[in-house]
């Protein structure tokens, strides 16, 4: 295979190499915690390549049943003779085997994109693709609410939009800290301004509120509510949204991990017998509470306290570690916890 040079990144440092990456590279793996941002990462190297051609996609699962696949595949020729990549979506180690067949394997090949949810670099593919040459090898954590704000801004300046005031958090929060939801989000107000680079538009409040009724059930947050408000009414139709829009199990915990630490916080900033009502009103002018989410907040936080909210705490911490060691079974671990959660809110 062509290419001397391995390269290793994070989110951090993707953006500086991912040109020289698409350039040099034959093989790819895309891995950790958040699953949109690499594979948004493996969407922008397709677009670096000199001629990405057809897309043949694989999953996993396919390739764990039949690993010999991806070398044969990736040495084919497409119909017609033309240009094509390999893009495969995995769980964990589902692409291994094949990995190390098509490394190993000789002649030609065209470039191969491996997205592997709940992977690490410090994975036994990882480091397979890392051992050899013409590979990269990227590891994407999840961001926090400034950097998603600063992702939020860079793609608003692509799409020709500016974003005014406090508009570039407020969408990454509404995303739930999700890339690919944000994005979303931005493509709908440039569509919404009929911005373009060549035409760019300020967006303002008024705007983004004009969409906004949308915004939110794109996201995590209806589920979040939906469980720690126990509505479990709600719950059905939110899990057949999770799964239908392929969200992350394990951006899906963060999402209820950043909630339940917000309540911490804010319970333990209320005085003994302090009304409920009066202090969510205070920590909304105070900007630790987003206006969007007072009620739920404030529902909330009259079911999860003392006890009852340090279980929950503790309860998505080993939840957020059972999902990075048992990928296959993430979403079953997910949708089971949920249930726990909205069941308990309930009582």
């Amino acid at each position: 295979m062509a290419g001397a040079q391995s390269f290793k990144a994070n989110q951090n440092t993707f953006g500086r190499i991912a040109g020289q990456a698409a350039r040099d590279c034959h093989t790819f793996f895309f891995c950790g915690p958040d699953e949109s941002a690499a594979s948004a990462a493996a969407t922008q190297i397709v677009a670096g390549l000199a001629d990405a051609g057809e897309r043949v996609e694989i999953s996993g699962s396919d390739l764990r049943r039949d690993p010999v696949r991806l070398a044969d595949e990736a040495r084919s020729s497409s119909l017609f003779g033309d240009a094509r990549h390999i893009f495969v979506r995995a769980n964990g180690e589902e692409a291994h085997d094949a990995l190390k067949l098509h490394l190993e394997a000789e002649g030609e090949a065209c470039p191969v994109l491996v997205v592997a949810t709940s992977a690490t670099d410090k994975s036994r593919s990882a480091k397979l693709v890392g051992g050899a040459k013409g590979t990269l090898v990227a590891m994407f954590y999840p961001p926090n609410l400034a950097d998603m704000a600063n992702t939020v801004r860079d793609l608003a300046d692509r799409a020709g939009l500016r974003l005014g005031g406090d508009l570039a958090q407020r969408i990454a929060r509404a995303s739930g800290l999700d890339r690919r939801l944000a994005e979303a989000e931005v493509e709908k107000l440039a569509l919404y301004l009929d911005a373009a680079p060549d035409t760019p538009k300020t967006a303002d409040l008024e705007a983004w509120d004009a969409i906004g009724a949308t915004s939110e059930e794109d996201g995590f947050m209806p589920l979040v509510n939906a469980a720690l408000g126990g509505h479990a009414r709600r719950l059905p139709g939110e899990l057949t949204r999770l799964r239908t829009l392929a969200l992350n199990p394990v951006g899906v915990a963060l999402a209820f991990e950043r909630r339940a630490a917000q309540l911490a916080q804010l319970s333990a900033r209320m005085r003994p017998g302090e009304d409920l009502g009066s202090f969510i009103d205070a920590q909304k002018r105070a900007r630790r509470i987003f206006f969007k989410d007072e009620r739920d907040i404030a529902q909330q936080l009259g079911i999860w306290r003392g006890r009852r909210l340090d279980r929950l705490v503790s309860r998505l911490t080993a939840l957020h570690q059972a999902l990075l060691a048992n990928s296959q079974q993430a979403e079953l671990l997910l949708s089971q916890e949920i249930a726990w959660i909205a069941r308990e809110a309930a009582r």
